[in-house]
């Protein structure tokens, strides 16, 4: 048996107030909580009613030495990371083929909504983080 020396958790938790909305943008303004610490990022957002919790050892560290936010545009960032989403999803639901301790569960990630250009941008590195740290290829 593997001896597992990390902890991996990453959650995404979408709610929607109805199917249909008449405005699902967001601004880094409307974004509630940010905190980083013990390699923890935390984004919430009580407008759209999502959080993304990202705990991974050395991802701060990492995230830091990475191009800025604004180097990216949030377009580009949420179309990569609907094709890692779905890969990653992919993977979760095969744990006789990809290690369960690596893919732990899926991330509901829909396309339809903005989640703005940080929430974007650290999913989009953490999935950079993860095929470096556990050569990993998504």
């Amino acid at each position: 048996m593997k001896n597992i020396s990390f902890t991996f958790l990453i959650m995404i938790l979408i709610y929607s107030y109805s199917c249909t909305s008449s405005s699902n943008t967001t601004n880094s303004s409307s974004l509630v909580s940010t905190n980083a610490s013990n390699d923890t990022i935390k984004i919430a957002n009580e407008e759209l009613e999502y959080e993304i919790l990202i705990i991974e050892t050395g991802f701060e560290s990492w995230l830091v030495t990475q191009k800025p936010m604004w180097y990216y545009s949030n377009n580009t960032l949420a179309i990569k990371n609907q094709f890692y989403v779905v890969e990653w999803n992919q993977r979760v639901l095969q744990p006789f083929v990809y290690s369960p301790s690596l893919y732990e569960m899926q991330i509901n990630y829909n396309p339809a909504v903005d989640y703005g250009i940080e929430v974007n941008y650290k999913l989009y590195m953490y999935f950079q983080f993860f095929q470096q740290k556990y050569k990993q290829k998504l």
